[in-house]
């Protein structure tokens, strides 16, 4: 597997999307993640990730299934040796029916 040096999350692609798009991240190590889709009122419309991961390149498909707009998705990881070592960032994307 390619070897990452740090956390990172990715634009998804494509960019707006329908019906499906894909979201890659970066984890520097066995880490705890949750990767959700929120909408503008802040309401989960998705759980896409949650649980252990190895470290890596990570690719996570999203269907939409919910209504046209504006979603946020927010990935955290926790590293599993390093509690205090945490990523967590939120990008925007566009879902067009």
């Amino acid at each position: 597997p390619e070897v990452v040096y740090t956390f990172s999350l990715e634009q998804n692609y494509p960019n707006p999307f329908n019906p499906t798009t894909v979201i890659s991240y970066q984890l520097p190590m066995n880490s705890f993640v949750t990767l959700k889709v929120y909408d503008l009122l802040g309401r989960t419309a998705a759980t896409l990730v949650n649980g252990t991961q190895g470290a890596g390149v990570q690719k996570v498909e999203w269907n939409g299934g919910v209504a046209s707009g504006v979603y946020y998705y927010r990935l955290e990881a926790v590293s599993l040796t390093d509690p205090n070592n945490r990523f967590v960032q939120v990008k925007k994307m566009v879902l067009l029916k």
